[in-house]
C-alpha cells in the first residue's frame, strides 16, 4: 500500500460577543497533469549501450482530442512529469528520422524545438480520434551506461508543444546488453486539494482560504473545497479523513458522528461529498476515473464528521476523479465565544 497525504491546515474560527466566526482553510497541493495515455510501450531494436538503433513508440489517446504536437522526452531519473528531467548519459536523438506513423497522420519531427533528449512531433492542429498511435524512429543512439532510463509522453492542442498538455504518460526501458528490452510502468498515486480545481488539472488549483464569515443561530454557514485523485494501483484507492472537530480551549463545536441533516441553532460541524440543497452547497463526483463516495458521506443534505473514516474509494485503477467536500457549521445561541480551530488531513492510500 502506497500513501500520499494532502493536508487541510488550520481551520480558525473567531467569535466575540456578537458571535462572528471565521474559518481559515489552508491547503497543500501536489501537482498533476493531463489525462492518462494508455497502453504505452517502447521497443528498442538493439538495447546495447551506445548502439544507434530503431525505437518504436506506442500509446493510446484517452479520448478524441485536438492534437497539434507530441513531446517525447527521455530521462535517466524518472518518468514522472512533475520531477525535473536528467538527460541519459550520451543519449542522442538529434539525428532521428520518423520512418513510419500509424493511427494518425501529418506529424513530422520539429527540429527547431527538439533537442538531444527530446523529440517534438508537430502538425497543423486538428481532431485526432481515440486511437492507438505508433511511431517508428531510426538513428537514435542509446545511453552509454547500462541500466534503466525513462520516457515521458505529452500531447498538446498547440503545434509547438506549448500550453497545458491534453494527455500524459510515462514508460521505462533498460539498456543491458545482451539482454532484451524490458519495460516497467512505475506505480503512482496523485492527490491534490484546493478551494477549486478547474478541469481536474492540479496545475490550475486555486485558493488556499475558506472564510465562513459571521455565524448566527438562525442560519447554516457552509463552504466547499475540492480534491482530485488518480492511481494505477490495480486494487484501487481509498481516501481517509483524519482530524477533530473545532475547539477553543475546553469549548467545542460538536461533530456530527452519524449522517444527520444540518440544524441551525444547534452547534454542529460536518461534511459530505455530494450535491446538497439544504444548504445549497457541494457537487457530486466528476471525472473519467472510477470511485464512489462512502455511504455515510453520500446522502444529500446529511452530514457527518468522524476521525478515521474512509470517505471515498475505488476497487480498481483510476484516471482522474474529482470530489467536492462540503462543510457545514451551525452555532447554538449559548455557544461559548472564542477562537476555534482544528487541523484536518485527507490521506490517499493506493492498493497495489
Amino acid at each position: 500500500m502506497h500513501r500520499l497525504t494532502s493536508r487541510l491546515h488550520r481551520l480558525l474560527l473567531w467569535a466575540y460577543e456578537i458571535m462572528p466566526i471565521v474559518i481559515i482553510l489552508w491547503l497543500t497541493t501536489s501537482v498533476t497533469y493531463g489525462l492518462e495515455l494508455n497502453q504505452r510501450s517502447i521497443y528498442i531494436q538493439n538495447n546495447a549501450p551506445s548502439a544507434t538503433t530503431q525505437y518504436t513508440v506506442s500509446f493510446g489517446l484517452s479520448a478524441n482530442e485536438t492534437l497539434g504536437s507530441i513531446e517525447i522526452e527521455f530521462c535517466s531519473n524518472s518518468p514522472l512529469l512533475f520531477m525535473s528531467c536528467t538527460a541519459p548519459t550520451n543519449f542522442n536523438d538529434l539525428n532521428a528520422n520518423l520512418v513510419n506513423e500509424s493511427g494518425i497522420s501529418g506529424l513530422t519531427i520539429n527540429n527547431g524545438l527538439s533537442n538531444q533528449n527530446t523529440l517534438i512531433l508537430s502538425r497543423v492542429a486538428s481532431l485526432a480520434s481515440a486511437n492507438q498511435l505508433t511511431f517508428v524512429f531510426s538513428n537514435i543512439t542509446n545511453p552509454s551506461a547500462s541500466g534503466s532510463f525513462y520516457a515521458r509522453f505529452q500531447t498538446f492542442a498547440s503545434s509547438n508543444a506549448s500550453g497545458s498538455p491534453t494527455d500524459v504518460g510515462g514508460d521505462a526501458m533498460d539498456i543491458e546488453s545482451p539482454y532484451t528490452i524490458s519495460a516497467t510502468v512505475p506505480p503512482y498515486l496523485l492527490l491534490c486539494v484546493g478551494v477549486s480545481i478547474p478541469g481536474l488539472n492540479c496545475n490550475q488549483s486555486q485558493g488556499s482560504l475558506i472564510n465562513f464569515g459571521s455565524l448566527s443561530p438562525s442560519y447554516t454557514a457552509s463552504a466547499q473545497s475540492q480534491m482530485v485523485i488518480a492511481t494505477n494501483a490495480q486494487n484501487g484507492y481509498a481516501i481517509q479523513l483524519s482530524g477533530n472537530t473545532m475547539t477553543s480551549g475546553n469549548h467545542i463545536i460538536p461533530p456530527l458522528n452519524s449522517d444527520n441533516p444540518s440544524s441551525p441553532g444547534t452547534s454542529q460541524f460536518g461534511i459530505n461529498l455530494v450535491a446538497n440543497s439544504q444548504p445549497a452547497i457541494g457537487s457530486n463526483p466528476i471525472g473519467p476515473g472510477s470511485g464512489s463516495v462512502a455511504s455515510s458521506y453520500s446522502k444529500a443534505n446529511d452530514f457527518k464528521f468522524s476521525n478515521g473514516d474512509i470517505i471515498a474509494q475505488s476497487n480498481q485503477a483510476s484516471s482522474y476523479k474529482e470530489y467536492t467536500i462540503s462543510y457545514i457549521l451551525n452555532m447554538a445561541k449559548n455557544q461559548s465565544p472564542g477562537v476555534y480551530s482544528t487541523t484536518i488531513s485527507f490521506i490517499g492510500m493506493a492498493y497495489f
